[in-house]
């Protein structure tokens, strides 16, 4: 009888790759994601996010410049 070993990592998505070369696991192996969306700082980020990718900015730069053009967009109203 084949026993599973369960381990729980706590990571950010963008270091997954980097834990699993650490632990080393290799690429063919199979694993299991959860995505514990329940633990988001700002409520509405993950919603937005996917917004602002569907538009094709998908780095924090592009996020970075988006929200720069639109604060000098609105700072004529707020003078």
């Amino acid at each position: 009888m084949m026993t599973t070993q369960i381990e729980l990592v706590e990571s950010t998505a963008g270091q997954v790759t980097a834990e699993l070369m650490r632990r080393g696991i290799p690429p063919e192996q199979r694993i299991m994601v959860t995505i514990d969306r329940e633990k988001e700082l700002i409520p509405g980020r993950l919603d937005s996010r996917v917004r602002v990718i569907a538009t094709g900015l998908t780095t924090d730069d592009d996020t970075d410049k988006l929200i720069d053009a639109a604060c000098e967009e609105v700072q004529q109203y707020l003078q």
